[in-house]
């Protein structure tokens, strides 16, 4: 009985699809060639580049039509130079064609052109929109400020923060709650909505503020 299937060593493998430049390289590669279950497996030292990303991982499915799909299981490292970021997880899976990254497990983003540390438990990136979606036990770090929610959404273009489920914010010592907190990382400018409370320590005064509706601060001030 044949087998559908074809397994080389070290190979480095260029192909066209969606007008883009798409290559693989690894250890083996098996192919199945079966119509509708198309599939190719890479292991070992796998590398995936794309016009946009460079992703390093121990193993990757590609699967669906011309290869749109992709699984990378392992140490899996997403580097993207154009855009400055760095990605790291356990399990990846990426939609070439939308370009989209999703993490199930713990994802931790480095964006490097905003100084920015993204932690989460899930992670969503929209390549085109310049977004990313965190979700459980947010950790987002910047130089004097420390963030903790359970969702973020994280506008890099726009240099925007959006968070959600008890969010908390640590600037330069000082604390804010709220039920929604926005920060403009560019202009350090916390907006806060709902319930809101607040620890500014300083020289001369300590204290707790509460409120209600919306309150914006600027730690520059």
């Amino acid at each position: 009985m044949k087998r559908n299937s074809v397994v080389l060593i070290w190979f480095f493998i260029p192909l066209i699809l969606f007008g883009e430049t798409f290559t693989f390289r690894g250890d083996s590669m098996k192919t199945v060639l079966a119509k509708g279950k198309e599939e190719t497996i890479l292991s070992g030292n796998v590398e995936i580049t794309t016009e946009e990303n460079h992703i390093t991982a121990d193993r990757v499915e590609l699967y669906g039509e011309n290869f749109v799909y992709a699984r990378f299981t392992g140490h899996v490292v997403v580097i993207n130079v154009k855009k400055g970021i760095r990605l790291v997880c356990n399990n990846l899976f990426y939609d070439r064609k939308r370009k989209i990254l999703r993490v199930n497990g713990y994802a931790e983003m480095e964006d490097k052109k905003n100084e920015v540390v993204v932690k989460g438990g899930f992670l969503e990136d929209w390549e085109d929109k310049e977004m990313t979606i965190i979700q459980i036990g947010v950790r987002i770090l910047k130089k004097d400020m420390v963030c903790r929610s359970e969702f973020a959404k994280y506008l890099r273009k726009e240099k925007k923060l959006e968070l959600s489920g008890m969010p908390v914010v640590y600037w330069k010592g000082d604390e804010y709650r709220a039920v929604k907190i926005y920060i403009d990382l560019d202009k350090n400018e916390i907006t806060l909505e709902g319930e809101i409370k607040g620890t500014l320590y300083g020289e001369k005064t300590k204290g707790e503020k509460t409120g209600e509706e919306k309150k914006v601060i600027n730690p520059k001030e």
